[in-house]
């Protein structure tokens, strides 16, 4: 990609720092052997620094913690605004030198894919934690967490338990080290929301949600018949991860 291009991007997105909305792109990739996975893992060790270049500070790649069959590799984008989202997509597509690079995953044969399928969501962050945070660079577990709901009016009631009614500052204050919370804009199963915290081990994982249960805070919001879980929830889906080779999360 020519610098003239990325400049453009950078400025372009710098313009628009005050009016700001996060989007996050959750990308799930399926496949069936270790040759895909390494194609998808290779790809992404080009891809990343391209992002990077263009102005996405962080980009998660994640392995499940207790793989199933297919096996699933997890890719988690940050966006500054729709706008970036456009932008970014349109200059890989046009960048020629990554393009080649990333031929053998871009180019796989029908007969021998790089992966099986590609799901992708969109999700736009919430307010009251507006952007990615990075945690400590060392070993831990990551938990994924979805939250499908049976109406968009019950989706966007949990959705406002989390900003306006304080339930994202217990989990900072029980030092979940959360990443980000999205609501999912464009994506399968909606309505649903999709957040991600972090544990040490799933010792601490279990203490810490133990913790979370016996919150008088948490016991007091809860116990709102506005924000009963029978109402707002119909399905959790939780999901644990660990960084894979290349993550920068």
């Amino acid at each position: 990609m020519e610098k003239a291009s990325t400049d453009s991007i950078l400025k372009s997105t710098d313009n628009k720092t005050e009016n700001t909305e996060v989007y996050y792109e959750l990308r799930t990739y399926t496949f069936s052997n270790k040759a895909q996975q390494k194609l998808i893992e290779d790809f992404y060790s080009l891809a990343i620094p391209a992002l990077n270049n263009l102005g996405i500070e962080k980009i998660g790649l994640f392995q499940e913690l207790e793989p199933t069959s297919p096996e699933k590799l997890h890719v988690l984008i940050p966006y500054k605004n729709l706008t970036h989202f456009s932008e970014v997509n349109l200059a890989l597509d046009n960048d020629l030198n990554f393009q080649n690079s990333a031929s053998a995953y871009l180019n796989a044969p029908s007969n021998e894919p790089a992966y099986e399928r590609i799901e992708s969501s969109l999700l736009k962050a919430f307010k009251k934690f507006p952007s990615l945070i990075t945690p400590k660079n060392e070993k831990r577990i990551f938990e994924l967490r979805q939250y499908q709901s049976a109406s968009e009016a019950a989706g966007k009631k949990k959705i406002e338990m989390f900003n306006d009614a304080g339930e994202i500052e217990i989990f900072k204050r029980l030092q979940f080290n959360p990443v980000f919370w999205g609501e999912t804009i464009i994506g399968a199963e909606r309505p649903n929301l999709t957040y991600m915290v972090t544990f040490d081990d799933l010792k601490d994982k279990e203490t810490k949600w133990s913790n979370f249960i016996e919150d008088a805070k948490w016991k007091e919001i809860s116990s709102l018949p506005e924000y009963s879980n029978d109402l707002l929830i119909n399905l959790i889906r939780s999901t644990l991860l660990i960084p894979s080779h290349h993550s920068q999360i």
